[in-house]
């Protein structure tokens, strides 16, 4: 039976059939409305394609923030009402519970997946940062053995897990090999990359689009003027065959979020042609 949750989730995730391009997003934190629903009004007059949501790493009463069937209603409805479409989520509760060492990042991440799934997103960012970086073989294989038990949650639901981190793709593929799971992937972030000493020009590549799951687009500064050859990266990731959402998460160098983001995803189209 098509209720009125799941047909507004259907439209606010267009079918990747019917628009077969790089998709241009932006993080609701980097809008400045972490976890808010403001985020997609704003995303939207932006003009861009859709929004990164934040689940919230401020617990309420033992549940993730937007663990509420009122609060997703408003997202749904906003993403109808702005016409743009939800850009996948954000399990930020793991910078506070990290996965690594902390019994209480599974419940978070079986509770995200639902969550992400009556939002309409098709990937669950997991940020691996901080306290909570992976620094050593054994940590890795930990994740690895958590995710094998988390995946097929992720694959019932249609959420894809995407790991964002600082470790090399390589690195980051053992992982993917210790999950056994096609559900569990690589949020690869140019910026994270490059400034953790890796080459996006060669891991992008290497990786390919079936273990890759979403983009992050950032540098020092405004896009472009930094280190970071994005031509060449929106070449390879096209190359690879990628289909979704590379989203934005730049800052605000002049203090204007409007001014800087509008400047940024201006460059991007630009150059993405």
């Amino acid at each position: 039976m098509t209720t009125r949750r799941s047909l507004l989730a259907c439209l606010a995730l267009p079918a990747f059939a019917q628009r077969r391009r790089l998709r241009i997003g932006v993080t609701d934190w980097n809008l400045r409305f972490a976890g808010r629903i403001e985020a997609v009004a704003l995303a939207a007059k932006l003009g861009f394609d859709g929004v990164e949501v934040s689940l919230g790493r401020r617990v309420v009463e033992n549940r993730l923030p937007l663990d509420d069937a009122g609060v997703q209603e408003q997202y749904l409805d906003a993403f109808q009402r702005h016409g743009i479409a939800i850009a996948g989520t954000c399990l930020d509760v793991l910078h506070v519970n990290y996965l690594k060492s902390d019994p209480l990042a599974l419940r978070w991440i079986e509770d995200g997946i639902r969550v992400s799934r009556a939002l309409g997103a098709k990937v669950m960012l997991l940020p691996f940062f901080g306290k909570g970086a992976l620094q050593t073989g054994e940590e890795m294989e930990r994740v690895g053995d958590a995710l094998r038990e988390l995946a097929p949650r992720a694959e019932k639901a249609g959420v894809l897990l995407g790991l964002e981190n600082t470790i090399s793709a390589r690195d980051n593929a053992r992982i993917l090999d210790r999950a056994r799971s096609a559900a569990v992937r690589v949020y690869y972030d140019v910026g994270n990359s490059t400034f953790n000493g890796h080459n996006p020009l060669e891991e992008i590549p290497w990786l390919g689009k079936d273990r890759i799951c979403q983009f992050h687009l950032k540098d020092k500064g405004y896009l472009g003027e930094g280190g970071i050859d994005f031509p060449a990266i929106l070449r390879l990731i096209a190359g690879i065959g990628f289909e979704g959402f590379a989203n934005l998460e730049t800052n605000a160098p002049s203090g204007s979020v409007e001014e800087d983001m509008a400047r940024n995803l201006a460059y991007i189209r630009r150059i993405a042609g």
